[in-house]
């Protein structure tokens, strides 16, 4: 059974590697990523799942009469948080994951 001996090698290859994997999510879950727009006017804090966990507003950027920029400031802020945190997983996940179809994780 010459054979029997590469299987265990696969094996214990792949459980290295979801090790490696649940590491490495468990890394990227747990950091927060922060982006600005008008300047440093609003800024959204993200975890690595792209979740919003914090929003910090000027009050110079507070004007009734204005909210629409607001809002797009603060839409800004958080998708380019999102868009920061998604491209640090691919990074921390794309050595290990080459080839792989991952829920929840695009472009991986």
């Amino acid at each position: 059974m010459k054979g029997m001996g590469n299987i265990g090698n696969i094996m214990k290859q792949a459980k290295k590697l979801q090790q490696e994997l649940e590491k490495a999510q468990a890394e990227i879950a747990e950091m927060k990523v922060e982006a600005s727009a008008g300047g440093g006017m609003v800024t959204a804090v993200v975890n690595g799942r792209g979740e919003l966990l914090n929003m910090r507003i000027e009050h110079e950027v507070v004007d009734p009469d204005d909210v629409e920029m607001l809002v797009d400031l603060i839409v800004a802020a958080v998708q380019e948080a999102q868009k920061n945190a998604q491209e640090i997983a691919k990074e921390k996940l794309g050595p290990l994951t080459q080839g792989m179809n991952l829920p929840g994780m695009p472009g991986l």
